[in-house]
């Protein structure tokens, strides 16, 4: 791989093995992008141009290991501050509930049960705000796809690698669990 930085940040939806993700976003996700950018831009930059500034006057930098690492993390951070910037002005923040609360869409906190009876708690937003531990999935999924306008107790049918699944929707609600 001659020439290719594998430390660059890179935009996912730029890979072309995915599909387009949406851009859609809640407002608390919106929030906690704004708040990453903020302390990129106000202390990490700062920072890490400055650790450059004193590398760089002691002398040779082809050498200089605090150079060439602050250097590189500083390119990073620049190019992670672009990519929120210019996603931040794509994002469509969702601030309001659906006119429907009985339906599912976009930011509503599902409960599904399977057949055997097991229990899935699940929250659909958009594609920055993915968290395997809270079950926050993307409105991308096929999951999400499936639910979306279905109520409770509603049967949903999902084609997952392993075949079928089978869930019926035993609770819908937005806001806060």
């Amino acid at each position: 791989m001659k020439g290719r930085n594998m430390t660059r940040w890179r935009d996912p939806a730029k890979d072309p093995r995915q599909e387009p993700k949406s851009h859609l976003i809640t407002a608390e996700g919106a929030a906690r992008l704004r708040g990453i950018l903020d302390h990129l831009s106000r202390v990490k930059r700062p920072e890490l141009s400055a650790k450059v500034g004193e590398a760089a006057a002691l002398g040779d930098r082809s050498e200089n290991t605090d150079y060439t690492y602050n250097k590189k993390e500083l390119n990073r951070v620049i190019a992670r501050i672009r990519y929120l910037t210019k996603r931040l002005d794509e994002l469509q923040v969702v601030d309001r509930l659906p006119a429907n609360t009985d339906k599912i869409f976009f930011g509503a906190y599902v409960s599904l049960e399977d057949e055997e009876g097991e229990t899935l708690d699940i929250r659909i937003v958009g594609h920055d705000e993915l968290d395997t531990q809270k079950r926050w999935i993307s409105i991308d999924a096929p999951l999400a796809k499936a639910l979306l306008g279905k109520e409770v107790d509603d049967d949903v049918t999902v084609l997952t690698p392993n075949g079928e699944t089978f869930y019926t929707v035993t609770a819908i609600r937005y806001g806060h669990p």
